[in-house]
């Protein structure tokens, strides 16, 4: 199966950056559509940003974070600029052997998480 492995998360002041990395391995070999995700204490799990060939990116992050990815390391990144506190969240890594898509329950596999604290 699919397992991924998230790092790069940490402590930051707002209006500060950070990078994120997922590095994957397994699968088909296929091009998976590979998905951010955050969840904050008490809320649901949120949609950030996925990749496949065309990337889809939550209002609320447009502008401001960008992912991408190195097939031939087999790692995705999320690249957080201008962090303000309301970022703060555990960030998730997923992957689906299908299209885009912004649904968490479609995404089958799923990383530890990292933790993203922004103070102010």
């Amino acid at each position: 199966q699919v397992r991924l492995v998230e790092s790069g998360g940490g402590l930051v002041q707002a209006g500060g950056s950070l990078r994120l990395s997922c590095a994957a391995s397994g699968g088909t070999g296929r091009t998976y559509t590979m998905g951010w995700f955050r969840q904050a204490p008490g809320m649901e799990r949120e949609f950030v940003a996925a990749i496949r060939w065309l990337i889809s990116y939550a209002d609320s992050v447009k502008g401001r974070f960008t992912i991408s990815r190195d097939s031939a390391k087999n790692t995705v990144y999320l690249q957080m600029n201008d962090l303000n506190p309301e970022d703060t969240a555990l960030y998730f890594c997923a992957a689906r052997d299908s299209g885009l898509n912004a649904n968490s329950n479609e995404y089958p596999y799923w990383g530890q998480g990292t933790q993203v604290t922004v103070s102010s």
